[in-house]
């Protein structure tokens, strides 16, 4: 018998210049949603300068899009795969694009805050849809670990990034571009979605049977517990407030626990828990995202309250940190394939442990930028490039198509959680090691630079805890992505000599 002919795997999306072009599209979107968190920061002196906010007030311009961010990731995931992951982009990236220009005519305290409001709810219905598009568009394995590692590479520039571009543009135009900086490229994303992303039929239940119960218990709680979180710090962990606001929105989390169990079409099927990775990655970007997101914020502001440095000088020192995490995340992409996820999320995580311990020494004087900061953040950026490849890898790359947009959201969320955790835990150790010395008479930038000490140790402990979780998580690899999938390679066929076939050997995936 003649040999039976070899047939052809699909080709890969990510070979096409539209698939290239897509994913440059959806990590624009990643960018510039997680950007947005940090860019502002390095802004707030000017903001409170021009706008007459309080100490107290000036908080909410950064908390005010965490609060709605993280409050409704699950529901813009949710929505994603419900009504169309297009056009919950297009909607989301619109919104964003129009309160980011609301932001920037801001004349007034509450009009900046609502506008930052605002730009969290599209940010959560912009970043899980552009996320689930990512992982249902590149459905090769191969496609899907390269598209979830630029993805992850993407979201570790964004904070050195972010602190970056703050500098320069407060410096040398005005704290209103860090807000009018996002509109042209909102303009392309808003153009290319429509050229590149196609239109789609949700196969998902009806919208007469969508858990509108499960929806306002989980975006109330997750507002809340955000809401305890960064308020807590300025109002104290130990008062009745915060006391009851934590307790409420865990009771508002049971509730919708308690309700997803008996709902014939949950907003969150607990099976979906279930998936390998899942579960583990989200839990420990909660910690990671801690530890890394209260390394920048404590470290800008040694430099600016202590080192008196500018707004663009600060932002130019992190540039290395861009450096360690390419270099993070491209050999995280390159290694999943051979060693899986587990064992790049566990060495990241050390790693990030081990430069943010570094910067836990920062000097009250005698302060050399190569020495005592460029080794540090250098070896943190490469533990951050490390870290969210591997999460977003084990977190999404086993996911269905039906439930990408669910997935996305969670992941999302946990670096958002994240981030806020850790702002409200650290900052606190710093703030209270910082008073406790100020009473007792001490220097003011010894005071300050002791209590950031103390803040960055907290989160490089916690970065080693991320670590310990991650080595005891399931290890998600390539044959474990993309159910169904092939592997953007041909398998081998039978060849049959005479009349009894051979027996078909495959690849490995």
């Amino acid at each position: 018998m003649a040999a039976i002919p070899a047939t052809s795997a699909p080709p890969s999306f990510l070979g096409t210049r539209r698939g290239k072009l897509t994913l440059v599209l959806l990590c624009a979107v990643g960018f510039i949603d997680l950007l947005d968190a940090s860019i502002v920061n390095i802004a707030l002196p000017e903001i409170r300068t021009h706008l007459g906010f309080s100490v107290q007030s000036l908080q909410w311009v950064a908390s005010a899009y965490l609060l709605t961010y993280g409050g409704f990731l699950l529901l813009g995931g949710r929505s994603a795969d419900l009504l169309g992951r297009r056009r919950l982009l297009v909607v989301g990236t619109s919104l964003f694009g129009i309160s980011s220009l609301v932001c920037g005519l801001a004349g007034s305290e509450g009009v900046l805050i609502g506008g930052r409001l605002a730009q969290g709810v599209g940010a959560a219905m912009m970043t899980p849809a552009a996320l689930s598009i990512l992982t249902t568009s590149f459905h090769t394995r191969g496609d899907r670990v390269k598209a979830l590692g630029a993805w992850g590479g993407v979201g570790a520039l964004s904070g050195a990034a972010g602190v970056i571009f703050g500098g320069v543009l407060t410096t040398e135009a005005s704290w209103r571009w860090v807000f009018f900086v996002n509109l042209p490229v909102v303009a392309v994303i808003l153009a290319a979605s429509f050229r590149l992303i196609d239109a789609e039929r949700p196969k998902a239940p009806p919208l007469r049977d969508f858990d509108t119960v499960g929806a306002g218990l989980i975006t109330s709680g997750m507002l809340l517990l955000v809401y305890a979180l960064v308020n807590a710090p300025s109002v104290g962990w130990g008062t009745a407030r915060t006391l009851g606001e934590l307790a409420g929105a865990l009771a508002l989390v049971a509730a919708f626990v308690f309700n997803e169990q008996r709902h014939s079409n949950p907003l969150v099927p607990l099976s979906l828990f279930k998936i390998k990775g899942l579960g583990a990655a989200d839990v420990t970007q909660i910690l990671a995202m801690a530890g890394f997101y209260t390394m920048f914020f404590l470290v800008t502001l040694y430099m600016e309250e202590v080192l008196h440095y500018s707004p663009i000088r600060a932002g130019l020192c992190y540039l290395p940190v861009t450096v360690g995490a390419a270099a993070g995340a491209g050999a995280a992409t390159k290694a999943i394939p051979k060693i899986g996820t587990r064992p790049l999320i566990a060495a990241g995580a050390l790693l990030g442990a081990a430069g943010v311990f570094w910067l836990s020494r920062l000097p009250v004087h005698g302060f050399t930028y190569l020495p005592d900061l460029l080794p540090g953040i250098v070896i943190m950026g490469a533990g951050v490039g490390l870290v969210l490849v591997g999460v977003q890898n084990a977190a999404n790359g086993g996911v269905p198509a039906d439930k990408a947009g669910l997935a996305a959201s969670l992941i999302t969320a946990s670096f958002q959680l994240g981030g806020a955790l850790g702002l409200a835990i650290f900052v606190s150790l710093a703030t209270g090691r910082t008073n406790q010395l100020l009473a007792t008479h001490t220097q003011p930038s010894e005071a300050l630079t002791l209590g950031f000490q103390r803040g960055l140790l907290g989160a490089s402990i916690a970065l080693v805890i991320a670590a310990v979780i991650a080595l005891r998580s399931p290890n998600v690899r390539v044959v474990d992505m993309a159910p169904g999938a092939d592997d953007n390679q041909a398998l081998p066929v039978p060849v049959a000599s005479g009349s009894t076939p051979g027996v078909p050997h495959f690849s490995v995936g």
